[in-house]
């Protein structure tokens, strides 16, 4: 019996009914015999990062997310791309886990979803490579013209984009299978 994996899912976008979070819905229904996926949906609530409340006892909202990180096996991020590069909200909450070293060596897959997306996801996977993020090749992707490959029901409707999602998917899972011996 294969067990699940605990899958953090982090929509980049703090929209309501943005396109980001019906792509985690969709992978979320997609691996839902693979992985248990919680969705962070409180980017907004973190409050700008601040090396002076950086300490051991940091603001209730970036203990909380420290914490789902370290309970995670995987990350998942699904962001789009604002003005070329990283929204600052997801940039923000990321800032946060620097010095407790949360992301160090945590499998992640990262999805820029978004019009273009390769400016911001470049920036992004910088970002994610300095902090010791295990992502590689194969556990990251950009969707551009997103919006128009799924549903307003969280439902891939481009036979290309869903190919390449299960192809992610299975490389996550084989990734966090490494991880895990």
């Amino acid at each position: 019996m294969n067990i699940q994996k605990n899958i953090l899912a982090i929509s980049g976008s703090t929209r309501a009914q943005s396109s980001n979070l019906n792509y985690i819905k969709a992978i979320a229904e997609l691996s839902k015999e693979e992985f248990a996926i919680t969705i962070f949906d409180q980017l907004a609530e973190i409050p700008h990062f601040n090396p002076d409340l950086d300490t051991d006892n940091p603001p209730r909202s970036v203990a909380y997310f420290r914490n789902l990180l370290r309970q995670a096996d995987g990350v998942l991020i699904c962001t789009p791309e604002y003005a070329m590069g990283v929204p600052g909200t997801l940039k923000n909450a990321i800032d946060w886990t620097v010095s407790s070293c949360e992301f160090s060596h945590k499998p992640v897959a990262l999805i820029t979803a978004s019009s273009l997306g390769e400016k911001g996801h470049a920036s992004l996977l910088e970002t994610l490579h300095v902090i010791e993020a295990a992502v590689t090749d194969e556990t990251q992707l950009v969707i551009s013209f997103a919006k128009t490959k799924i549903s307003n029901d969280a439902v891939i409707t481009d036979k290309e984009t869903l190919l390449k999602v299960q192809q992610l998917l299975a490389a996550f899972a084989a990734l966090l299978n490494t991880k895990a011996k």
